[in-house]
């Protein structure tokens, strides 16, 4: 039975890539992707040919029922996001559910992601951690959000551009300013940055800086539970 192979690419560093992902890009009838033009350039690194199919988070469940098509002629398709695992902030799971639910095996094909990676160097631990990726862009939703991710006392980590991460921090430092923060900055790439402090200290820091550039995994430490003081919420 024809198969789909979820795989998880590099995030920045060619070299991450696993030997399975090379073997199943290789051995699949189509690859589809989240930019084709994107993964073109890193299959052209490993001197891999193959048809190309556009799967978005904008025309996923479009682009699904296609896939699902190739299914149904005997092919094998593998997917692949722009960078990391599929369906971590990025397209892939509305691909995957329709998939299985046609009647068709999904496999996955481990890789990097910039939440793990993070994760894996924070050097501050906790029975649970919850991941949110991007906040919503609107200041009102973002800081609603997360100050029910501080409150609930967990670990957090949180996805964020170089355009807000300075707001991100300040929102941090106006709700609750005693957590420690981990950041990640171009994760596995060549100017990879990872510091830690509290939200103000990282707010001034890239606050103080000509440019901000590169995207950001932020790590948020967890604490017991705790209640905020209605000096503290939004008006």
């Amino acid at each position: 039975m024809s198969t789909l192979y979820i795989v998880g690419t590099p995030i920045g560093n060619l070299g991450d890539i696993t030997f399975r992902a090379i073997e199943t890009f290789k051995n699949v009838d189509v690859i589809a992707c989240e930019d084709t033009r994107h993964t073109l350039q890193l299959l052209t690194h490993f001197e891999i040919r193959k048809p190309l199919v556009s799967c978005r988070s904008q025309n996923e469940e479009t682009a699904a029922r296609k896939i699902i098509g190739l299914l149904d002629e005997g092919k094998n398709v593998a997917y692949a996001s722009d960078a990391g695992t599929p369906g971590i902030s990025d397209p892939g799971a509305v691909l995957a559910g329709l998939v299985r639910k046609s009647g068709y095996t999904v496999v996955p094909i481990p890789g990097a992601s910039a939440f793990a990676s993070l994760v894996s160097v924070a050097g501050v631990g906790g029975k649970t951690l919850v991941f949110e990726g991007f906040l919503s862009p609107k200041p009102g939703r973002r800081r609603s959000r997360l100050r029910e991710l501080l409150v609930s006392g967990n670990a957090v980590v949180l996805y964020e551009s170089p355009f807000r991460i300075v707001k991100l921090l300040t929102d941090i430092a106006d709700i609750y300013s005693d957590r420690t923060i981990v950041i990640g900055r171009e994760l596995t790439k060549l100017h990879e940055e990872i510091i830690e402090g509290t939200a103000a200290e990282l707010r001034d820091d890239f606050a103080g800086r000509p440019s901000i550039k590169g995207e950001f995994a932020v790590f948020i430490s967890g604490t017991k539970k705790i209640q905020l003081s209605d000096e503290s919420t939004d008006n």
